[in-house]
C-alpha cells in the first residue's frame, strides 16, 4: 500500500482497538481478592494442626526383657577383661523426642541373672563380696532429669541404687530408632548406653588385688510403647528375619 493517507487511517484504528490487559484474570461475581480467598482455606488448616501441638507429650514405654541386655567387664589382674550379663526385670521409659527434659527412665536389674560364663564364677560374683544378691536381689536406676546432649544423644541424670546403698549417677546413652516393628505388631523405641561404676562407692571393696574396681556397663535396651503388648509369636524363628 502506497496510499500515505490510507496508512495513516489504519494505524490510528488499530492503536484504538481495546485488547484484554496481559496477566489480569477477571474475578468472578461474588469472589472477593485472590489473597482473601486463599486466606479463607488456609486459616482453618492452620488452626486444624493446634490440637496436635498443644497436647503433645512424651510417652511411656515398658523395658522388653527379651531384646534389653546389661553387658558389663572388669579388668583381672592385668591378663583380661571378664565380661557377665544381667537381665532387666522390669522398668518403663518415657521419651519425648520434641522435649527430651520431659523424658524419664526407671528400670530395675535382676542381680541373681548374672552370667559370667561359670557356674562357680556366677556363685561367687552374686555372693555377699560382690553383688550381694540374697540381701539385695535387685539394682534400680531412676533418672531425675534427661539432658539432650546431641543430634541423638543424651544424658540420664539419676541415682543407681546397688547392695542398699544409692549413689548420683549420669547415664551417656543414645537413641537408635523408634518405630513399628516389620510386623506391625507393636512400636518399640531402641537405646544404647554406657557408663563406668566404681564398685568400692557400693560397697564392694574386696578382692582389691585381683580384680579391677572400675567396672564398664553397656546397655542395650527396647522398650514396647505402651499399650502394645508382646505377644508370643512375636519371635524370631531360624527362617524369620529380624523384627
Amino acid at each position: 500500500m502506497n496510499d500515505p493517507f490510507a496508512v495513516n487511517v489504519l494505524t490510528r484504528h488499530a492503536r484504538s482497538a481495546t485488547l484484554p490487559s496481559i496477566g489480569r484474570v477477571a474475578a468472578l461475581p461474588g469472589a472477593g481478592p485472590p489473597r482473601m480467598r486463599y486466606a479463607r482455606y488456609l486459616l482453618p488448616a492452620l488452626l486444624a494442626t493446634l490440637p496436635c501441638a498443644a497436647f503433645a507429650e512424651a510417652q511411656t514405654y515398658r523395658f522388653d526383657p527379651v531384646h534389653s541386655q546389661v553387658v558389663f567387664n572388669v579388668d583381672h589382674n592385668g591378663y583380661s577383661r571378664s565380661f557377665g550379663r544381667l537381665r532387666v526385670k522390669e522398668g518403663t521409659i518415657r521419651f519425648d523426642p520434641d522435649n527430651w527434659a520431659a523424658s524419664s527412665v526407671d528400670a530395675t536389674i535382676d542381680l541373681s541373672s548374672v552370667d559370667m560364663g561359670d557356674a562357680s564364677w556366677d556363685k561367687a560374683v552374686r555372693g555377699s563380696s560382690l553383688l550381694d544378691a540374697s540381701r539385695s536381689p535387685t539394682a534400680r536406676f531412676v533418672s531425675d532429669s534427661v539432658e539432650k546432649s546431641g543430634d541423638s544423644e543424651g544424658i540420664a541424670h539419676g541415682k543407681l541404687t546397688l547392695r542398699g546403698v544409692t549413689v548420683p549417677l549420669d547415664i551417656p546413652f543414645w537413641v537408635n530408632r523408634i518405630g513399628r516393628t516389620i510386623y506391625g505388631l507393636h512400636t518399640v523405641a531402641g537405646f544404647s548406653g554406657r557408663v563406668t561404676l566404681d564398685r568400692k562407692a557400693y560397697g564392694m571393696t574386696s578382692n582389691l588385688n585381683s580384680i579391677g574396681t572400675d567396672v564398664t556397663v553397656w546397655l542395650e535396651i527396647e522398650a514396647i510403647r505402651g499399650g502394645e503388648t508382646r505377644s508370643t509369636s512375636d519371635k524370631e524363628t531360624s527362617d524369620a528375619p529380624a523384627q
